[in-house]
């Protein structure tokens, strides 16, 4: 038995569909064919009863195929499905007597598709031909916005911000456009030219169209958002006193905002950055423990934020010898998260601050916490540290023998101790002065 071998599966849907579309054809021809057993009926009078409805012409029938592809295409785009969707858009592109307006669309979701499917270098060329082939177009001012974005993404900034001058040029030719709908695409416009500095690293001039979008009158999510970029720019440029003064009116203007979590973690290494390490250490608690309310609206953004802030800047204070205040913050980072992988890095850290701060006895429980939840046989991410955890046991009770030993050797040698002493040689002393010169030389 001979089997035919399926389409792949990548196809599959665009096939099923555009078979649907076929039998559908088909089977609205089928009446209108006549049979032998029932010949064409003649042609009725003016008077006599209305015909029955005659088939749909083939022109509405192929215009009907041609709206079911551009509903399908966008569908298989958003799925994922590119090759499906790519011959969805060129079926409507290669039919015959195609509509101009179904042709522009099928050409703006072609480019889509290919945005989304990261042939960027392709998508350029199909938002070029649009624009060439439909200059006066009304949807040729969004067509110009996502082909500057494309040339962004590409690393072309500088033709890609001239792309972003012209949507401004290009809506002002429109015609029957409301100012509601210019405004917001020359807003659009001007936030895609600020972004487009800042990606490519001219910091000044972002922060100055950042600054000049603030001025506008914008939704407050935006205007919070150019406040944020404007601040971030000023960092990039090197203007460390200017950001912290930027980022500090942005939290306190806009508390809710999205970005807020990253403001702060700016602020805190920007101050670290001038030397200013109390306000750096005030802005991480802030972090850690004022905003802890606002994580119940995105948990997992404030989780990152809380993480990268008070690693770094406890970690920044324990390598500089502020031990207290990296204690302070290892502390606070316990409380973000119950996980093992989480926290027993963090008890680790603890401990090894009690251990400068000369807290022995909370050094060794902390140690000894990481060597019992490890267990006798550790996960491989834990191992490494349970093994170091174990190694500074051992070195903590061979110091706090040492340390016995040698008041030991000089309480008995003061004499203090020598009236109540035997007379004669102090030998336990002497063998006690050998032995921590002998461990002492252990790493």
């Amino acid at each position: 038995m001979i089997r035919r071998r399926p389409p792949p599966p990548r196809l599959a849907l665009a096939c099923a569909a555009l078979a649907c579309l076929a039998s559908a054809r088909l089977a609205a021809e089928e009446p209108a064919k006549p049979t032998a057993a029932k010949p064409a009926a003649a042609p009725e009078s003016a008077g006599s009863d209305a015909p029955a409805k005659p088939a749909a012409p083939a022109p509405a029938r192929a215009r009907d195929e041609i709206h079911g592809l551009l509903k399908l295409g966008p569908s298989l785009t958003d799925r994922g499905d590119y090759e499906a969707a790519e011959i969805a858009f060129r079926r409507v592109m290669n039919a015959r007597d195609v509509a101009p307006e179904d042709l522009k669309s099928a050409l703006l979701g072609l480019a889509r598709m290919y945005r989304r499917q990261g042939a960027l270098t392709k998508a350029v060329a199909i938002y070029e031909r649009y624009l060439k082939d439909y200059p006066a177009d009304p949807r040729s001012p969004n067509a110009l916005l996502e082909l500057g974005r494309t040339l962004r993404d590409l690393g072309i900034y500088k033709v890609a911000i001239n792309r972003f001058y012209s949507v401004l040029n290009s809506t002002l030719k429109l015609e029957g456009e409301s100012f509601e709908r210019y405004q917001l695409i020359a807003k659009t416009a001007s936030f895609e030219i600020a972004q487009t500095h800042f990606e490519a690293g001219n910091f000044g001039e972002a922060n100055k169209y950042f600054t000049r979008l603030r001025l506008l009158d914008l939704a407050p999510a935006d205007r919070a958002r150019a406040h944020f970029m404007s601040a971030y720019s000023l960092r990039l440029q090197g203007d460390l006193e200017g950001a912290v003064t930027a980022l500090r009116a942005f939290i306190d203007q806009s508390p809710d905002d999205d970005n807020v979590p990253e403001s702060r973690y700016l602020l805190a290494v920007t101050l670290r950055e001038l030397k200013r390490p109390q306000e750096a250490f005030a802005a991480t608690l802030d972090l850690l423990r004022t905003e802890k309310s606002r994580t119940t609206a995105d948990p997992k953004r404030w989780a990152y934020w809380q993480r990268r802030t008070g690693n770094q800047l406890a970690n920044d204070f324990f390598e500089t010898g502020d031990t207290f205040n990296a204690h302070a913050l290892y502390t606070g980072l316990l409380e973000l998260s119950a996980e093992p992988n989480w926290r027993l890095p963090l008890t680790y850290q603890i401990a090894l601050c009690s251990e400068r701060l000369g807290a022995l006895d909370r050094a060794r429980t902390s140690y000894q916490t990481i060597v019992d939840t490890a267990g006798a046989t550790p996960p491989a991410e834990l191992a490494e540290l349970a093994r170091m955890a174990a190694w500074r046991l051992e070195h903590l009770n061979w110091r706090e023998k040492v340390d016995q030993q040698i008041t030991v050797f000089f309480t008995t040698t003061t004499g203090k101790q020598a009236l109540s002493a035997p007379a004669g040689p102090v030998r336990p002393a002497a063998a006690a002065s050998a032995s921590p010169a002998k461990t002492s030389a252990t790493p």
